[in-house]
């Protein structure tokens, strides 16, 4: 492995300020397998959350604390395409339009050569809205429905409303709101295999059942299937508060595809389908870790990459890592997008940055990372 390279005098002043480390120290934190390089792509964007690529190859990213969806040029530039927004982070396109999830409903604005034109309509409302996981993420399927993730209210609880710690989905349009699939407490990423057309999706465990309890998770979602919350945790393990029962519920529930460790707060994910990168990555899963917030020692902070294996389970490496070192944090992965350059494009809300990772090496079949 080696260390990636970052514009240091840019980076250092941006994660740290003046007086808190040397920069040779910097350059040693961020790394990625070798061959590939890491660089800062934007900066002094702090808050910045969820990104997509539009058909035209420009980089849009939500800021929910700022209430608006921006675009990134070339450049790195940032400038605000949508405002007065309400908690924006889910965003797509599809069909000439921009799709953007805010907390309680959906909204979706005209394009013409790049450019909004016109106010926002809203196209979905009464989504319930807030509660701990107040995030609303947002893809256009391959089928051409809108998938919506609706994470629970709590971090724990029986939820009134069916939409809740679920994936729903819609109509382009808005009409025809299915619940799609249940007991998934936060799903904030999820991306179709790029071969099979499978959906997979990250999801957070709940807290407050020690340091390595329970796993957060990976799962191949399927329609009108039942993933645990708030009944059971990873693999069918009855939850201690909820749990008790409700033994039906739990043997019927789906196990995740991939259990990574507890607290980790996996977010953002996608399957590469590029061919920026060596052959071996195409059809992998990559993972922004945000990392653990409510736990002894601090886990996650990374970007991970899952490929499969033959049984059907996946193994997990790191991709992107150094972003915590000894319990001193310095970034906290949000999102990942492919650019149309094949390289990855990562969100950092905490260091208010987007990473790019290009490959630069000699391409080997042979690579295993």
């Amino acid at each position: 492995m080696r260390t990636g390279i970052i514009p240091v005098c840019v980076m250092f002043w941006l994660l740290f300020g003046a007086d808190t480390t040397s920069a040779s120290e910097l350059n040693k934190r961020i790394q990625v397998p070798d061959g590939f390089r890491i660089e800062l792509f934007a900066s002094g964007i702090r808050g910045a959350r969820m990104l997509r690529f539009s058909p035209l190859g420009e980089l849009y990213v939500s800021f929910p604390s700022k209430g608006a969806i921006y675009r990134v040029s070339a450049d790195g530039d940032v400038e605000p395409v949508v405002r007065k927004l309400t908690r924006p982070h889910g965003i797509d396109f599809y069909d000439g339009w921009l799709y953007i999830a805010e907390t309680g409903r959906i909204k979706r604005v005209r394009l013409e050569q790049g450019h909004v034109v016109g106010a926002p309509e809203t196209i979905v409302s009464g989504i319930p809205a807030g509660g701990q996981h107040w995030t609303r993420s947002l893809r256009f399927g391959p089928d051409g429905w809108m998938y919506v993730s609706i994470g629970s209210s709590c971090n724990v609880c029986n939820e009134q409303d069916p939409r809740r710690a679920a994936i729903v989905r819609y109509r382009a349009d808005g009409t025809g709101e299915e619940v799609f699939a249940t007991g998934l407490r936060n799903s904030v990423g999820f991306d179709w295999h790029p071969e099979t057309k499978q959906l997979f999706a990250t999801d957070n465990g709940r807290d407050l059942l020690g340091d390595d309890m329970p796993p957060c998770e990976f799962n191949r979602i399927v329609k009108g299937a039942f993933y645990g919350w708030p009944f059971a945790n990873g693999d069918r393990l009855p939850d201690p508060d909820f749990g008790k029962g409700k033994q039906a519920e739990i043997k019927s529930s789906e196990p995740p595809a991939h259990g990574f460790g507890a607290h980790t707060a996996p977010l953002g994910m996608l399957f590469y389908r590029g061919d920026g990168f060596p052959a071996q990555y195409r059809n992998r899963a990559f993972v922004a870790q945000h990392g653990s917030w409510n736990r002894s020692r601090k886990v996650g902070y990374q970007v991970v990459s899952l490929s499969a294996k033959p049984d059907g389970g996946f193994e997990e490496k790191p991709f992107v890592w150094g972003f915590e070192r000894n319990e001193d944090v310095i970034g906290r992965p949000v999102d990942i997008a492919e650019g149309p350059d094949g390289a990855l494009y990562i969100s950092d809300d905490y260091a208010g940055a987007i990473y790019r990772v290009s490959y630069a090496g000699v391409r080997s079949e042979t690579d295993d990372n």
